[in-house]
């Protein structure tokens, strides 16, 4: 799997994280910014799953997110956490907690380089522990991040 095919590139650098790096045809800022609005987060995170009926962003340091979908099935998945670092357009560092699995909570680090107005996400997924780990991967969350990417170039892109 490569960046030029539009695809994101997940490996597993050790037995507790989760790296994930996709390029988007957009400046950093606008990934940065559909990343971090609410209504933008509600037209790509669902991955054309069903919708998403809340996305609760305080943005600042010690604020919290709360993302939630209901997928096509009626199914509730609901995701939060604690923002620990922000710096705009570049890096932020938050907890990431499934509401299913509560004991499985993450800190994620997500830095966006920028080159001109391509951009190279990278998030780096960090769990306390392989088996919580390996739970994330096996849920089947690649698929939809696949997609949710997609999307989320697609309004970054919207905003130029």
């Amino acid at each position: 799997m490569t960046l030029n095919d539009k695809k994101a590139e997940v490996t597993l650098p050790s037995d507790t994280q989760i790296l994930i790096t996709r390029a988007f045809d957009a400046p950093a800022h606008l990934v940065y910014k559909a990343w971090t609005t609410p209504e933008l987060v509600k037209r790509w995170w669902s991955a054309k799953r069903g919708a998403v009926t809340i996305a609760d962003i305080d943005l600042r340091v010690g604020g919290s997110w709360r993302w939630v979908m209901v997928m096509e099935d009626g199914f509730e998945v609901a995701f939060h956490g604690e923002y620990r670092e922000l710096n705009p357009h570049e890096r932020i560092v938050f907890t990431e907690v499934f509401e299913g699995m509560p004991e499985g909570e993450a800190l994620n680090t997500l830095t966006l380089t920028a080159k001109g107005n391509q951009t190279t996400l990278t998030l780096l997924v960090q769990h306390e522990n392989q088996e919580h780990r390996d739970a994330h991967v096996g849920s089947g969350m690649e698929a939809g991040m696949q997609d949710a990417m997609d999307l989320l170039e697609e309004v970054a892109i919207s905003l130029m």
